[in-house]
């Protein structure tokens, strides 16, 4: 029998992480835009056994997004100019924080701007109300806008400003999501952390762009749009890599992940969680499978907790 037991204690890998001062459940978390506000598919999913979610970009007014055609599916992928469409925040703070309450899992509101003062705001307004969120993700990277967005992605100095005014007016956990569309991302994670942020995350979609050859003209509205899916995750998991190399806060691997064994990927690349983007539109509970085919793995190769792996591939190259 206590051999029995041994076997068993074995086989149970540990699979919460840590992130900042926040503790996650496991390293499966939702991506922002696709997951809406986080409240939309909890009739159908059974979202407290999800890691946690990551709200819809929320800007400082409402936003209609980009005209349509705006989705259009690639092979390996979809190509998506949505445009920062969302109810703004104050709206969201008033129907949509109160509801994070019985959720029963972490939440995590992803902002975007166009200026440093816009985030500044934004989170102003939202630190001061109570809710249950429990830290902010800083789009700095979305190539699907005129203004803003990219324009902090692809500078350091300005990531490094940014992330230094958000980190004084909040104690919540501050996640810096970054563009693969860059010469070096791995110098603009360096800025987000010297400026104080407790992780960053990592990839935003991929410029993109698919032309319908009968009608001689782009399938999306804005020509250029973000591409997603399984066609960019080895881009995800190398960008996740580089990163890795250069700087000691977590990273949240993005990108293509559309199984456990994609999870794993990015983990051992360096990824300490991941979130699940477009895989979401398919099944919006196959975050729930991922979860246990990790824990199948862990079993197979006896590994006590998910930490124990993270950059094991990355770090033999360190």
């Amino acid at each position: 029998m206590d051999l029995f037991i041994q076997q068993e204690m074995l086989s149970l890998i540990d699979m919460s992480i840590k992130i900042g001062k926040v503790l996650f459940k496991n390293p499966i978390i939702t991506a922002s835009g696709t997951f809406g506000y986080g409240t939309e598919v909890s009739s159908l999913v059974n979202v407290s056994k999800f890691g946690g979610i990551v709200t819809k970009s929320i800007t400082l007014n409402p936003r209609e997004g980009n005209p349509p055609p705006r989705i259009v599916e690639t092979p390996s992928g979809m190509l998506n100019s949505i445009g920062l469409a969302n109810i703004g925040v104050d709206q969201y703070i008033s129907k949509k924080i109160p509801l994070y309450s019985t959720i029963g899992t972490n939440i995590i509101m992803n902002i975007a701007g166009t200026t440093v003062n816009e985030y500044i705001e934004i989170i102003k307004k939202v630190e001061s109300v109570s809710s249950n969120i429990v830290g902010y993700e800083i789009n700095i990277s979305c190539p699907n806008v005129k203004r803003g967005g990219m324009e902090f992605g692809i500078d350091c100095d300005l990531t490094e400003k940014l992330t230094e005014s958000l980190r004084k007016i909040t104690e919540r956990l501050l996640i810096v999501k970054l563009s693969p569309n860059v010469t070096n991302i791995a110098s603009i994670a360096q800025s987000a952390e010297k400026a104080g942020a407790d992780a960053v995350s990592a990839i935003n979609t991929v410029v993109g762009m698919s032309i319908d050859i009968h009608k001689q003209k782009s399938k999306v509205y804005t020509k250029l749009s973000g591409l997603s899916g399984p066609a960019i995750r080895p881009i995800g998991i190398a960008s996740v890599h580089k990163i890795f190399q250069a700087i000691d806060i977590p990273i949240i691997g993005i990108g293509g992940i559309t199984c456990g064994n994609d999870v794993l990927e990015y983990i051992l690349a360096g990824a300490s969680a991941v979130q699940v983007g477009t895989s979401n539109y398919r099944d919006p509970g196959i975050a729930l499978s991922m979860i246990e085919e990790i824990k199948l793995y862990g079993e197979k190769y006896i590994i006590s907790s998910i930490s124990d792996i993270v950059g094991v591939v990355s770090s033999n190259t360190k």
